[in-house]
């Protein structure tokens, strides 16, 4: 899979040891930021991963930030991206398969390193369900591009 991965400031170090890890899955993982620890704004990097999974750049965008909620509104303004701020295995599967999640966003002031490597885990290995769900996230596409017509 194409994984795009960003972070800001607070999620830098958690990038620079997880992106390496995802590629060692077999992803391919392009890193389009922040490149240190110095402030940053989380905007500046999670539009652009966003853009990319919802261009078909990437198949999965991997946000990190210290409360994960920031780079999440971020990537839910863009059409065709639905990302989801997951917190544990449970939800990461839920997120994938019921909602057809395209964009993980981490907290990484709130998780273990050891809970991030399964929440991702687990959501890169989840597939997207069809039936009842599809007539869901048909409706959430409906939805979408109504507010882009305004």
């Amino acid at each position: 899979m194409k994984i795009v991965v960003a972070a800001d400031h607070r999620g830098f170090d958690k990038k620079q040891w997880l992106a390496p890890l995802v590629r060692e899955w077999g992803h391919e993982v392009t890193d389009i930021g922040c490149g240190s620890a110095a402030a940053c704004d989380y905007p500046d990097f999670a539009f652009p991963a966003a853009q990319s999974v919802a261009g078909g750049k990437a198949d999965i965008g991997l946000l990190l930030d210290h409360s994960g909620i920031g780079m999440c509104i971020v990537a839910n303004k863009v059409a065709g991206v639905r990302a989801a701020l997951v917190l544990d295995e449970v939800s990461a599967k839920l997120a994938r398969e019921a909602n057809h999640a395209n964009v993980l966003c981490l907290a990484t002031e709130l998780l273990s390193d050891a809970m991030m490597v399964k929440i991702v885990k687990t959501f890169l290995s989840a597939q997207p369900e069809v039936g009842r769900h599809v007539r869901r996230v048909s409706k959430l596409s409906a939805i979408e591009e109504q507010t882009m017509k305004r």
